[in-house]
């Protein structure tokens, strides 16, 4: 029986940890429903603007703290100011944050990590 419990605790930890990383498939519908490519680019490498970020390859950690920073906006503690972005970012859940970010994440980027 204790076999049965471990092998228990083991998975729910292993779905836990999948689930906190976030889900790339469903990441990559929100980043359609939220229309992120129209800024960022098709492939997330190539902004329309640039000024704006190349996301693709980005750490997923970063993204996600950089969407809650917009939510906070600029007048909030550890915030970030950007009308657009801001206006984006409050439109997503926790949830949808640890998706996008799984899934941009996941996209093969030209970030160059150390020179």
């Amino acid at each position: 029986m204790k076999k049965n419990t471990l092998l228990a605790l083991l998975l729910s930890m292993t779905s836990f940890a999948a689930f906190a990383a976030g889900n790339i498939e469903a990441g990559k519908l929100a980043a359609e429903k939220f229309n992120c490519a129209s800024c960022h680019g098709a492939n997330y490498s190539t902004p329309i603007d640039p000024s704006y970020p190349k996301l693709a390859g980005q750490h997923k950690d970063y993204i996600a703290q950089a969407l809650k920073a917009y939510q906070r906006g600029a007048d909030g503690a550890y915030g970030r100011g950007n009308a657009i972005m801001g206006a984006q970012a409050k439109a997503l859940s926790n949830t949808d944050i640890q998706n996008i970010s799984a899934y941009i994440n996941s996209l093969p980027g030209s970030l160059v990590l150390q020179k």
